[in-house]
């Protein structure tokens, strides 16, 4: 596949899933607003724009300083998710503008894609099936990945290293998409291209500079494709 100003042929695409293929951000950021009105806990309803793109360590240490203690901010953090699988099962997550087109389109191309994401191993696998597109992808690395093989979760480039050695495609004709700034981080520090398509936190100036493209949706990017 050729994209407008890369020069290399484009033969692999990785993705990051939550806030980039799904609008789970959102889910996430309206479930937090609940739980901690259900809890009656008095934190801001902007909370958890500081968390997007973060690690789950990252997160644990932000959560530490709202919350009297490791229980109250557990039942916090459990809360939230079964708001989120709830509204899953319920078909509140959606596809991200243009995500299908572009799934059917590399898929027509013959490119390998595989998702790369901080979440979990069941969230990832629920998600995908929830939306029809576990079948896109060749596979997918999470969390439990980055436990499992002991290396350090994004903006680290360690997950994206490994998932560019299991799609068996050239660092140089990767694609990675990304709508974080940490995520971002780790795809360039991993020697990958990579295109962002912002979801809650706009791209900043630093973003536009590690970025191919910064995109407002995955309609606009597929205008660079020929």
């Amino acid at each position: 596949m050729r994209v407008q100003g890369i020069k290399d042929d484009i033969t692999g695409i990785l993705f990051d899933m939550d806030g980039l293929l799904v609008n789970s951000e959102n889910l996430y950021w309206e479930a937090n607003i609940q739980a901690a009105k259900e809890a009656n806990l008095g934190t801001p309803d902007d909370i958890y724009l500081k968390l997007v793109g973060s690690t789950t360590t990252d997160m644990n240490d932000f959560y530490l300083q709202y919350f009297k203690n490791k229980e109250q901010r557990d039942q916090f953090i459990k809360r939230t998710d079964e708001l989120v699988w709830q509204w899953t099962e319920q078909g509140k997550l959606k596809l991200r503008p243009g995500v299908q087109k572009a799934l059917d389109h590399f898929q027509a191309a013959g490119l390998p894609m595989a998702v790369v994401t901080s979440n979990s191993e069941n969230v990832v696998e629920h998600n995908l099936w929830a939306t029809g597109t576990r079948n896109y992808f060749q596979f997918h690395l999470n969390y439990d990945d980055v436990k499992n093989n002991n290396v350090k979760p994004k903006p680290a480039p360690d997950i994206y290293l490994l998932a560019t050695q299991k799609l068996h495609v050239a660092q140089n004709n990767i694609l990675a998409f990304e709508d974080s700034s940490p995520g971002l981080l780790a795809a360039v520090k991993a020697g990958l291209k990579c295109v962002m398509v912002p979801d809650l936190i706009p791209a900043t100036a630093e973003d536009r500079q590690n970025a191919v493209y910064v995109c407002q949706d995955f309609f606009e990017f597929l205008q660079k494709v020929s």
